[in-house]
């Protein structure tokens, strides 16, 4: 490593994947640090650069050699690390230990498992660690990879098998089996082990009788609620079924009850009406909350809420582990909790590349001149959260908000500051009396605010609206 690697490594500062320590003497803590990024994405742990990013260097002797070194033994299992030693003036130099990510892990120091959470380094949870230690060291025991007890192929949708087949291969992700049997096809995806169906293939194929009482966790709730509370439905259904079944029902629902947002474009006459958000993203959520949820949680489920001025997308469960809220929204290591769904997901034709799903999302929206989606841990569940650049007219404040009073508001979203005459044109045919009758109500609801008098008079959306 060249001194300019090192000033490009310090010069964004202290992240999840850098480290900065003034000297040696910060041994201990830095092991800790290199702990942490061994149970995530990796990184660098430089010694001679202050916190502020200042690289000073230090004496580099033997006996600091060996000091890092029985430092680094006490991680386990033990894992080679090669110290560089990148000389910067006279005989001080700067350490550089650059450490591997995607380790299978988990790694502990001095008998603790340590993980990156942004710049600084936390012991793991014992629930995570334990958790890693029977997920990353035996795949099998995942719930995903559990034979499902008391079923059998024939229990499963051979033609959702048989499509999914199809459809891998039109992808070039499978190559032609020679076979449409459903049990030959199912050893193919991973699906089948010692003669048995695994959890993963009901998840996915399962006959809608299955799901109750045996899979609960195979349900999809969906909502759009009045207003921006949950104290009032327009609609509520909960459906059971397979993974595929789902997908399907949920993008369903949102095309029933996406809202609609208007624009004039300003060289055309005509209004313009697009779904509020991108479909290609919310299916990108859909599908990322199906493959990563936690199945192992007999009351979770998929969510679908639907308000006024947001949209949610809640998968039961946390983040995999080695991976934060914050990393997200870049490019971050794919870390699957159901390798064998996603992977199914994958042959479809669902999700197009795994660890980007989230990022995918980002970038779909701003496309669509949204702000990017929201990432949240919320009492035991991922929240992904959607919301409108453009202005909503809310359904409900003190009454019900009718379909007249909605389009005046979305009139002055659009206009800004205008005047009645103005309004009126946009409304086309409504008769003047019950337009003003209509913004003296949203007035005195403070929706809408009334400037100036007579024909100067303009009425625009209140203050936070």
């Amino acid at each position: 490593m060249t001194l300019d690697e090192v000033r490009g490594i310090v010069q964004g500062g202290e992240s999840p994947q850098v480290e900065l320590k003034r000297s040696t003497g910060q041994r201990s803590a830095a092991a800790r640090s290199i702990c942490g990024m061994l149970n995530g994405r990796g990184g660098h742990v430089l010694f001679g650069v202050t916190d502020d990013g200042d690289i000073v260097g230090q004496e580099v002797s033997d006996s600091t050699r060996q000091d890092i070194a029985r430092e680094l033994s006490q991680i386990e299992p033990q894992v080679v690390l090669d110290p560089e030693i990148v000389p910067i003036e006279g005989d001080r130099a700067v350490i550089v230990i650059s450490v591997p990510g995607d380790r299978t892990g988990p790694y502990t120091y001095d008998g603790r498992p340590y993980v990156r959470q942004g710049p600084t380094t936390r012991q793991m949870e014992q629930e995570t660690y334990e958790q890693r230690l029977v997920e990353n060291r035996d795949p099998r025991r995942r719930w995903e990879a559990r034979p499902a007890s008391n079923i059998g192929v024939g229990d499963l949708h051979a033609s959702e098998i048989t499509r999914t087949i199809s459809a891998a291969i039109d992808r070039g992700r499978m190559e032609e089996p020679g076979t449409r049997d459903p049990e030959d096809l199912l050893r193919g995806l991973g699906l089948m082990r010692d003669g048995q169906v695994l959890n993963a293939a009901v998840v996915l194929f399962g006959e809608d009788r299955l799901f109750m009482p045996d899979y609960p966790q195979c349900l999809l709730r969906m909502a759009r609620f009045r207003g921006t509370t949950k104290s009032e439905f327009e609609d509520n259904r909960q459906v059971r079924g397979n993974a595929f079944k789902l997908f399907q029902q949920a993008q369903r629902f949102l095309r029933e009850h996406l809202p609609i947002a208007s624009e004039v474009r300003s060289d055309e006459m005509e209004r313009e009406d697009a779904p509020l958000y991108p479909m290609e993203a919310l299916r990108e959520a859909l599908a990322n909350a199906l493959c990563h949820r936690d199945y192992g949680l007999q009351g979770g489920s998929i969510g679908v809420a639907i308000f006024d001025d947001r949209l949610e997308i809640t998968n039961t469960g946390t983040l995999p582990p080695g991976i934060t809220i914050e990393e997200l929204t870049e490019p971050h290591t794919s870390q699957i909790r159901n390798d064998l769904i996603a992977d199914t997901f994958y042959r479809r034709g669902i999700i197009e590349q795994w660890g980007r799903g989230t990022v995918k999302m980002v970038e779909l929206t701003e496309e669509a001149g949204l702000v990017p989606p929201e990432f949240q841990e919320r009492g035991g569940e991922i929240v992904v959260r959607f919301r409108p650049v453009h202005y909503v007219p809310p359904t409900r404040i003190e009454h019900d908000l009718s379909d007249l009073q909605r389009e005046i508001l979305k009139v002055l979203a659009t206009t800004g500051e205008t005047s009645l005459s103005d309004v009126l044109e946009a409304l086309d045919d409504v008769p003047r009396r019950t337009v003003q009758d209509n913004l003296q109500t949203l007035r005195s609801l403070d929706l809408v605010e009334l400037e100036g008098r007579g024909r100067g008079a303009q009425w625009q959306l209140a203050d936070g609206e």
